[in-house]
């Protein structure tokens, strides 16, 4: 499609792009095709289609291009010859590589973390993850700076094109620096009034679901509990924790979230600016790792998950291992692989409403192997306090006597200390 086409007044035009690797040398070319797969992905995501694709296999970017001469020379070619808008790089560009490329190719130069950081920004709503994306922008933009005001003034020559100078440069640096921590302080008074609604949500146990983007996190949660939730085939389609109730088999009344996907080369400004919504991970008291089955990749997915929960400081926390739709696989005897592998594991379709009894009965086991039981005594003249123990914990006996009402509940231990101090003056027994 020619960039003079046109296109419907509020319809946005796809722009064109060239996809660019630098790999070590005898990288395998599965590897290689599977990164550029999700790069192109991800351009589909942000808006663009990718024309073509490129690589070079060197033992380290180039300071200054990043690439070699000989192939700055192929991209301009090619650049010119897909009539392309900008040409992306699957890691991380210093800024003066960023700068050298735009003066050598003259043409829109990202990089991977421009593009996913583009894509939150589209599908940020919430006060909390609009707060988040900014400050990662602000960050990742701002030991960018110099080299975009120098790009701006060999860019335009003449009068009044002197280029900004230190004085400019030193203002906008105060400028950012300046929001910069604006953010970070609503951040915290965000993450306060998150504490205060977590400490609302009393002693229930709580799940948190865990994954690789488009892993189908969001569909199981909905086949879990029942409930509406926005549901997209496309990467980060949602940015924003949600948090839904629902009873185990057994009738016990917990709590799941769903957090934002993961994803590889995550850049370390979204995990920094993105850790109070990750916290959720934190504060479960099981996870749930959802890997989609019918990926080819779906190995090197899990790896991917684990390294960024060992990041977040949540890698020992108790976890059930699930792989979703498998309604998808071609080869049914990839579960059997799968099984081998990862003994314990739970296969589902979210979509299908397969096995889903299973993974609730792994629910309901995990929370047990967390629980310990504690018996209380409610006089009648407090019996307020007999539908508050309730809500907070799983009821398993319940007795009627002349003094009052004698409770046998099971609390998650991690819970334990705050169902303890809240109810004190009613535990009269010890732990059965």
């Amino acid at each position: 499609m020619s960039k003079n086409t046109l296109h419907p007044v509020g319809e946005k035009p796809r722009e064109k792009a060239l996809i660019f690797a630098i790999v070590p040398k005898g990288t395998d070319t599965a590897v290689l095709t599977e990164h550029l797969d999700e790069l192109a992905l991800l351009l589909d995501t942000a808006g663009a289609d990718v024309a073509d694709r490129l690589y070079q296999e060197r033992v380290k970017p180039d300071p200054g291009w990043a690439v070699g001469k000989g192939k700055i020379e192929e991209i301009r070619e090619l650049a010119a010859e897909h009539d392309v808008d900008m040409i992306v790089f699957d890691d991380e560009l210093s800024p003066i590589q960023v700068k050298n490329l735009e003066e050598e190719l003259a043409i829109k130069v990202l990089d991977r973390s421009g593009v996913i950081l583009d894509i939150f920004a589209a599908h940020a709503k919430s006060l909390e993850s609009r707060t988040q994306v900014e400050l990662a922008q602000l960050q990742y933009l701002m030991p960018r700076l110099t080299g975009m005001w120098t790009h701006l003034s060999k860019q335009f020559g003449g009068v009044g094109s002197k280029g900004p100078g230190e004085t400019q440069i030193e203002t906008d640096r105060r400028m950012f620096r300046r929001r910069i921590q604006r953010l970070k302080e609503k951040l915290k008074e965000i993450e306060i009034q998150r504490i205060v609604q977590t400490k609302g949500r009393g002693s229930l146990a709580r799940f948190a679901l865990v994954g690789y983007t488009n892993a189908g996190k969001s569909s199981l949660m909905r086949a879990i509990t029942g409930t509406d939730l926005y549901i997209k085939d496309q990467l980060f389609a949602t940015l924003d924790t949600t948090v839904r109730s629902f009873e185990l088999l057994s009738g016990q009344k917990v709590l799941i979230s769903d957090t934002v996907g993961f994803i590889r080369k995550l850049p370390h400004q979204l995990v920094a600016s993105f850790r109070s919504t990750l916290a959720e991970t934190l504060e479960a008291d099981v996870l749930i790792h959802v890997v989609d089955a019918s990926h080819e990749h779906a190995r090197d997915h899990i790896e991917v998950v684990n390294a960024t929960l060992k990041e977040l400081g949540a890698e020992d926390k108790p976890m059930l291992l699930v792989f979703n739709k498998i309604d998808a696989l071609e080869d049914k005897y990839v579960i059997d692989d799968m099984e081998s592998e990862y003994p314990g594991a739970i296969f589902v379709s979210a979509l299908r409403s397969i096995n889903l009894q299973r993974l609730l009965k792994e629910m309901q086991q995990a929370i047990e192997e967390l629980s310990v039981v504690r018996t209380l005594m409610v006089p009648y003249e407090q019996a307020k306090a007999v539908s508050k123990v309730y809500s907070d914990s799983e009821v398993l006996e319940r007795k009627d006597n002349d003094n009052g009402t004698t409770l046998v509940v099971k609390v998650s231990a991690d819970k334990l200390s705050a169902f303890e101090n809240e109810f004190a003056s009613f535990i009269g027994l010890a732990s059965v």
